[in-house]
């Protein structure tokens, strides 16, 4: 087959005679010499592509110290696949063992998990690189195209503060990866496209099924591609154009219809929230549209998380956005009669958006129609458009455009690197990007919700609970919110005031694996067993794999005395999360109850090997190897050792861990310091009202005065 000529734009914004194709790069005589030593020579553009490297690394350079946020945890700092061969397998072969079926993404969390485990920045620094590679893929893809002002482009597309949350996000790595993917698979084919090398096409074709793997948000490419050779030719032809692209056409298709059932059948894009007419999604699509277009235009008020919209067709303004975008197209369509470049641009960035303008379900939309990540690639169009206008405007000015031009991009590039900058602080940490979203969107009841764990964990419970409660507020529908605000009663250990929290949730959602398990911890603590067993069953049967499950179910069995079955329940527990230490702990306990002291005490070994200060873990060993009724188990130098160091951890003000310590010292000989130890344990445990401890302390002393340690007795 004869090679094609290389077809030449010819749409009314880009001059096609030679003398004019170094202008239609942006690289005329008048051009500031920098930009023209950049990117002039083929030799030199190794250069540009420092620069932008440079530029995106200084412009996220907060991210550098920044944390995980949000999901985060579900795809990488919780994800179980990363840790095994045998959970790479899983990416790639077992849909719904990560969140999102997309094997490239999680390959490559797979390969960082390996080289740095779960330390952030290696995380942030891929997505940083990855940012900048698209930046000069795009450079690259434009300057084949002999868009005007290419290199400009590129450089406000790696600095754009609207591409913050696709880099500083851990998870996004989807974006930017499939973006690479994407950029690499456009400029192949446009090489194919020119020279009908077979080759050029295969892997063209390979580079876009891994992007689609990665991402299938650019499922979009192959009509992408059919829209530049219009912008090119004029017209399309379906032997040269249309045919080659069949199979990526056939790739994104089947791509993007399999994610949109994974979004439905795992992730949960699915439910009341999703319940719109036809009607109602067109006037979603034309707001998004405005929405999106809008953020390109003023950068600034960027949040996370976008207020949600209510959707009415019979609110008659909401027809304005589908209308006015169907005006800006036939405007657009007539325009395009002398110069089909706007068009273009405009058509690109509503078909890129096409996967996220609301026509198919998507789990983020629970919570907005809108996100900051859903136009990475659509803004593309729209940037594009608007350099190629200051290029023109610059060819326009004869006089004085070598001192203004390079000003004006310099002065440009210096804002958008420092919104960047700005932008990138609201992902230092999760309390930072919840405050910030709230502050911006304070309706957002899953930001409330989230600030609420993270002060939870802070031990700001009271802050944390009304949180909650504004969350309940905002949607009380949402059963997450009714089960938060009984967490934190029963973190009070207001029990029964928690107990009704729970049942309502359940109410909302019977099938809410974490408030069942939460109403069994609950009517555990109130004695009733059998009832919080049968949820803990309940739990089981909707969640085998259900790690609290097993363990409160084996919590409730040696509760009642069934050890033997409580030992097995922590057993499942530990086949299905290896490095869990409470469930260590807790088997501990249970061996050390049957008498099986050996391993109890390996078991507590375990424990604190994974949770080197947890002070429960601690106590619980020098406890047996203190008081051990078996003489082989005892060790009264390490117990000391352990004793002490749970006490420091402590600040000596527990009176339980002192009576261990006290105990320890007995063990080792040390009668003296025993006694002590003992009689300090009897005054805090009087002081904090704990009679049953104060007593037991008591006779520890009177054991300890005679210089006789203390031993367990071997259960009946």
């Amino acid at each position: 087959m004869n090679p094609v000529p290389e077809s030449k734009p010819n749409n009314g914004s880009v001059s096609t005679a030679s003398s004019a194709k170094a202008n239609a790069r942006g690289r005329g005589p008048e051009t500031d010499k920098v930009v023209d030593f950049l990117t002039s020579s083929p030799h030199r553009g190794w250069l540009f592509g420092l620069f932008l490297v440079l530029a995106t690394i200084l412009a996220y350079q907060p991210i550098w110290h920044a944390g995980f946020i949000w999901d985060d945890d579900h795809y990488v700092t919780g994800n179980l696949t990363l840790h095994s061969l045998k959970g790479l397998w899983q990416i790639w072969f077992v849909p719904g063992a990560t969140p999102q079926y997309y094997p490239m993404a999680f390959t490559g969390f797979w390969v960082e998990y390996h080289l740095w485990h779960l330390n952030p920045l290696g995380y942030h620094l891929t997505n940083v690189l990855l940012q900048a590679l698209d930046a000069i893929l795009l450079w690259t893809v434009l300057r084949r195209l002999d868009v005007p002002g290419a290199w400009l482009a590129a450089a406000i597309f790696a600095l754009y503060p609207v591409g913050v949350e696709s880099v500083a996000w851990v998870s996004e790595i989807k974006n930017v990866l499939s973006g690479a993917f994407y950029l690499s698979a456009a400029l192949l084919y446009l090489r194919f496209d020119r020279t009908r090398n077979w080759k050029l096409y295969c892997v063209a074709l390979g580079l876009f099924l891994l992007g689609l793997l990665s991402k299938t948000v650019i499922a979009t490419l192959p009509a992408a591609l059919l829209l530049v050779f219009w912008w090119q030719r004029g017209k399309l032809s379906w032997k040269q154009d249309g045919l080659p692209l069949i199979p990526f056409f056939v790739a994104g298709v089947g791509a993007g219809l399999f994610t949109a059932w994974v979004e439905w059948a795992f992730v949960g894009a699915k439910g009341s929230e999703f319940n719109f007419t036809f009607i109602e999604r067109i006037l979603i699509a034309g707001r998004v549209i405005w929405f999106y277009l809008g953020k390109l235009i003023w950068p600034v008020d960027l949040i996370f998380m976008y207020p949600r919209w209510h959707v009415s067709q019979a609110v008659w303004w909401q027809y304005l956005f589908p209308v006015m975008a169907l005006l800006v197209t036939l405007g657009l369509w007539l325009l395009s009669r002398r110069n089909r470049g706007p068009l273009a641009a405009w058509f690109f960035f509503v078909g890129t958006l096409f996967p996220a303008l609301g026509f198919l379900n998507a789990y983020p939309f629970r919570y907005s129609f809108v996100a900051d990540h859903f136009q990475y690639l659509a803004m593309i169009g729209p940037l594009t458009l608007a350099v190629a206008g200051i290029d023109k405007l610059f060819r326009r000015l004869r006089d004085g455009r070598e001192f203004w031009e390079p000003k004006f991009c310099g002065t440009l590039l210096l804002v958008l690197g420092g919104l960047t900058w700005y932008q990138c602080g609201m992902y230092a940490n999760q309390e930072t990007l919840w405050r910030v979203t709230l502050a911006g969107n304070p309706d957002c009841w899953m930001a409330r919700n989230n600030l609420g764990f993270i002060l939870t964990k802070k031990g700001e419970v009271d802050e944390a609970m009304a949180q909650f409660q504004q969350a309940l507020q905002i949607n009380p529908k949402d059963p997450p919110s009714w089960n938060n605000v009984g967490n934190v009663l029963l973190h009070w250990g207001k029990v029964d005031e928690a107990i009704p929290y729970f049942q309502k949730t359940l109410q909302l959602n019977p099938d809410y694996v974490e408030a069942r398990n939460n109403l069994g911890s609950a009517l555990l603590q109130k004695g009733k067993v059998d009832e919080a067993m049968a949820q803990f069953q309940k739990v089981l049967q909707i969640n085998p794999d259900s790690v609290e499950a097993y363990g409160n179910l084996g919590n409730a069995m040696l509760q009642e005395g069934k050890v033997d079955d409580a030992i097995v329940q922590y057993q499942k527990a530990l086949q299905i999360s290896p490095n869990n230490p409470n469930l260590y702990n807790n088997l501990g306990n249970a061996l050390s109850r049957q008498g099986h002291f050996e391993q109890s005490v390996a078991h507590y070994q375990a424990a604190i090997k994974l949770a080197p200060n947890n002070p429960s873990f601690l106590n619980n060993l020098a406890w047996l190897l203190a008081t051990c009724p078996e003489a082989r188990v005892r060790n009264g130098q390490q117990a000391v050792q352990l004793a002490e160091r749970v006490c420091q951890l402590t600040d000596y003000e527990q009176p339980q861990l002192i009576c261990t310590l006290a105990a320890a010292y007995a063990e080792a000989g040390r009668f003296d310091d025993a006694a002590a130890t003992s009689e300090r344990a009897r005054e805090l445990a009087q002081a904090a009202g704990q009679q049953a401890l104060a007593l037991q302390s008591q006779k520890l002393l009177q054991l300890f005065k005679a210089h006789q340690p203390y031993r367990e007795r071997l259960a009946q």
